[in-house]
């Protein structure tokens, strides 16, 4: 094999595995959620969320997550979904059966996708996080 054809196979090959990645990741049912630092300064992540009828559940796929890390310090959030931006007050749910909701939540939603993901990021240690209205 010469090594053009070998380089036009890794470089083929890096570009499929990185668009099945966006696809996987960013195609469709994305929200970003805004959290605030320890400075006070905005953070944004883009994550995948599940309405479930008790609240909007999104899934921390380490406890270090940015974002986990500023809401179990301030808990108060914005979630925006397309056009629409709401506040929110964020839960931890830190027991196993958290971790086992999200995660069924967000196999059953997005499924093929949710699969792929799950090969490059290990989320046996994930932790639910819960947004209920203001309101309430």
């Amino acid at each position: 094999m010469s090594s053009k054809r070998l380089v036009a196979i890794v470089v083929g090959s890096a570009l499929a595995f990185g668009a099945i990645t966006w696809w996987a990741l960013e195609s469709s049912g994305v929200a970003v959620l805004r959290t605030r630092r320890a400075d006070g300064s905005p953070r944004e992540t883009r994550v995948w969320y599940v309405e479930h009828d008790d609240g909007i559940w999104v899934e921390a796929a380490t406890g270090e997550r940015g974002f986990l890390v500023d809401i179990r310090r301030t808990p108060q959030v914005v979630l925006s979904v397309g056009d629409h931006s709401a506040p929110y007050d964020a839960e931890a749910v830190d027991a196993p059966s958290g971790h086992d909701r999200i995660r069924a939540l967000l196999r059953a939603k997005y499924g093929l996708r949710d699969w792929w993901i799950g090969l490059l990021q290990d989320t046996s240690a994930s932790v639910a996080v819960k947004l209920h209205g203001t309101d309430r």
